[in-house]
């Protein structure tokens, strides 16, 4: 048995050195490829094509054969270029699926590094790049590289801001966005106007998604379609509101199939037209699919009407015109209202008399929970659900039985990340049936609890 334990160390000893020469190599790779790549400031036009190569010709023969396409249309895919804006969910089957056609260069921009939520809709990067927290846009383009090793991928990470917009879209043929914020919308769609490029969009998000073509043939652009942002309480992101990952996996293989036609100039079919997907929709009763014409170029639009009043020399805040493109944080609670993770944890240690309540929607908890809180959703305590503040009611009256009479009971409230908190602690100090009633919000929500307290417990 000693000789076995000592085999099972040394293996393991083993195991662990191996993982170290391994990661040795990624980063040789990985600084490899950086060098490899075209810089991103300096890239030159694609030279023109006039014929393929054999091995062109045997790579992509089964599209070659094909009427519409043809060794014409391959040729103008060999020397296009397209500028993916977000290499997430849309961006990943989007990139792909134009590295394997190919089309001649690939930019690639994204700000963001690679994490492990990212990994159920976002098949270009992998577990690897996760645990290094990899930036995406060289996670990607190392994914794409291997792909096909003939197309010029160009990883620019970094985020795309009004100064760089327009220079940087005007280095390539045509612009897919992919991102998940209105205020990149809205620039990457004026920077295309500015630019005079097609734009290809697309958005997903639950179970739902949309796509059009933007400046293509006299169409409109993204600010005719939407001449004001939507409310910023009514954007939701993937992180919040969920996506089921083959969701944006569809729209990106559609916006992917819009940016091959444009840049082998087949017509587009989507320009002027908004696509939209519901991936719900009864087989029988409903279409998943369905299309809306959109109105035409506005005459009074700033970025592409009869009297543009957009400039590069002044592009307008993005994120003061979208109301900063996210649902604002409430304004925070006093601090006498407010624990840290850390001093509930003492409370519990000491084992204080209070409730935790959980105002977190019922399928969050049901991923995870403190097994001690009391789930109460926050759309119940708004509306003031009579069963809900019942059951609260009930469990506020068991607590404070354990307390000195006319003690104010001690109750904290937790949501994911600490803004429904302060709304539930809002209420809950409004309610007379509760009183007398000592309610705080836990800062940072389970998120920050798992942080800073217990890193066993879940992130989502």
């Amino acid at each position: 048995m000693a000789a076995a334990g000592e085999d099972v160390s040394a293996l393991r000893a083993e195991v662990e050195r191996r993982e170290d020469e391994l990661g040795q190599l990624r980063r040789r790779l990985e600084e490899a490829e950086r060098m490899a790549a075209p810089a991103a400031t300096d890239e030159e036009p694609l030279p023109a094509r006039t014929a393929l190569t054999a091995e062109e010709i045997e790579r992509y023969s089964r599209q070659l054969v094909l009427p519409e396409l043809g060794v014409r249309g391959q040729l103008r895919l060999c020397g296009s270029s397209v500028l993916v804006v977000g290499c997430g969910g849309l961006g990943c089957p989007l990139a792909q699926y134009l590295a394997a056609a190919g089309v001649g260069r690939l930019g690639l921009l994204d700000p963001d590094t690679v994490e492990p939520s990212n990994l159920q809709r976002q098949v270009l990067h992998g577990e690897a790049a996760a645990r290094a927290g990899r930036p995406k846009a060289h996670s990607a383009a190392a994914a794409l590289r291997r792909l096909n090793s003939a197309v010029q991928v160009v990883a620019h990470a970094g985020a795309l801001r009004p100064a760089n917009a327009a220079a940087l879209v005007g280095r390539y043929d045509v612009v897919a966005d992919c991102s998940d914020n209105a205020p990149t919308r809205y620039l990457v769609s004026d920077a295309c106007v500015l630019a005079g490029r097609p734009l290809v969009s697309a958005s997903a998000l639950r179970l739902e998604g949309q796509l059009a073509v933007f400046h293509h043939g006299g169409g409109p652009c993204y600010r005719c379609a939407f001449p004001r942002p939507p409310p910023a309480r009514a954007v939701t992101s993937c992180a919040d509101g969920g996506v089921l990952g083959v969701v944006p996996g569809v729209l990106g293989c559609l916006q992917a199939l819009e940016v091959l036609k444009l840049a082998a100039g087949l017509p587009p079919s989507y320009s002027g037209r908004l696509l939209l997907f519901d991936a719900l929709a009864d087989g029988h009763a409903g279409r998943p699919f369905r299309c809306v014409r959109l109105r035409g170029r506005r005459p009074d639009c700033p970025a592409c009407g009869e009297r543009p009043r957009l400039s590069l020399d002044a592009l307008p805040d993005y994120e003061a015109f979208c109301g900063g493109g996210r649902c604002p944080a409430p304004r925070p609670l006093p601090a006498e209202l407010r624990v840290s993770p850390e001093r509930y944890r003492g409370l519990l240690d000491r084992r204080h008399p209070h409730l935790l309540l959980d105002v977190r929607p019922p399928v969050e908890v049901d991923i995870c929970r403190l097994p001690h809180a009391l789930p109460v959703p926050l759309a119940r305590l708004e509306r003031g659900d009579e069963d809900a503040l019942r059951a609260l009611a009930e469990a506020v009256a068991r607590g404070r039985a354990r307390l000195p009479p006319g003690a104010p009971f001690p109750v904290f409230v937790v949501c994911k990340r600490g803004n429904d908190s302060q709304k539930a602690v809002e209420i809950l100090r409004r309610s007379p049936a509760l009183q007398p009633l000592d309610a705080k919000d836990i800062v940072g929500g389970l998120m920050a609890w798992a942080a800073s307290v217990d890193p066993t417990f879940p992130r989502y």
